[in-house]
């Protein structure tokens, strides 16, 4: 067993012991079974789909080489400098210049690109941030993001769920059976996104490191990669990602969602600074 599947797999029991958690803290066990069969649902799901759903949350569109021969194409020569399966290409409907790759193996890859990406980089710089995304995929760390994505996704769903049930029924389902009565699930409710967002900061800041650095071998030069990164810092602090779930932060090559001031705290990325310094160090 290699190390990233024994990260999925240490992120998969800690999700599943989440949910089984707050099945029994809600409903006792008929909740906890109720949130075992959930789990499993779950955890298949987020396996099977979890692509899927992340690309079809930022309406993504496959497209083929007569549709974008520049950049289907680029990330075609790309994919053959790795040695990687040629991965499926999407364009997101988005100004916010971002990139992200997605797929639970590299046979069944995926790389996503905003409009706005592709309007704001030079094609030095598109080639730098797509062999950045299939750096991703060649280190096969996309599953587990895309996992993160979907369970933290689960994540926030429940809070809003709870944060409703308090807005409008007082925390009467809550009152009898849960061992907090209505304080617990102002607890829950409070805590479920914040461990949302953690789950995001547990995907280590070191794989962004890793695949710069695979990248810029990829693309032959890490100056590409480097610049991009500068004309992505700068956007997303001017432009963040309207209507994103926070939840998928860490897919994207930088924080698409750094303009909200809470999100600052909880960062998902490494410093741009620093990878910038360490990527011009390879020279």
């Amino acid at each position: 067993m290699n190390w990233y599947t024994l990260k999925t797999g240490i992120l998969l029991a800690a999700m599943t012991g989440l949910v089984l958690f707050i099945g029994d803290w809600l409903g006792g066990g008929s909740g906890l079974i109720f949130a075992f069969f959930f789990a499993i649902a779950m955890n298949v799901g987020a396996y099977w789909y979890s692509d899927k759903v992340v690309l079809r949350m930022y309406k993504a569109r496959e497209v083929s080489e007569a549709q974008a021969p520049g950049l289907v194409g680029t990330v075609r020569r790309l994919a053959q400098r790795a040695g990687l399966p040629m991965p499926k290409v999407y364009i997101i409907p988005q100004p916010t210049p971002n990139a992200f790759a997605t797929g639970r193996n590299p046979q069944n890859s995926a790389v996503a690109v905003t409009e706005g990406l592709l309007d704001l980089m030079s094609q030095e710089e598109l080639e730098g941030v797509l062999a950045h995304e299939l750096g991703h995929v060649r280190n096969r760390d996309i599953l587990i993001s895309t996992i993160a994505a979907t369970l933290a996704g689960v994540i926030m769903m429940v809070a809003r769920w709870l944060q409703f049930s308090l807005f409008f029924f007082g925390g009467a389902a809550g009152d009898d059976d849960s061992p907090g009565g209505v304080i617990g699930l102002i607890v829950l409710a409070v805590l479920a996104p914040i461990a949302a967002l953690l789950i995001q900061m547990a995907i280590s800041r070191s794989r962004e490191y890793q695949a710069d650095a695979t990248g810029a071998r990829i693309a032959g030069h890490p100056e590409g990669l480097a610049q991009a990164l500068e004309k992505l810092d700068y956007a997303s602090r001017r432009l963040p990602l309207e209507g994103g779930n926070p939840a998928t932060a860490h897919l994207f090559i930088v924080n698409p969602f750094r303009g909200r001031s809470l999100l600052r705290f909880f960062s998902t990325h490494p410093p741009v600074e620093e990878r910038i310094k360490r990527l011009r160090a390879l020279r």
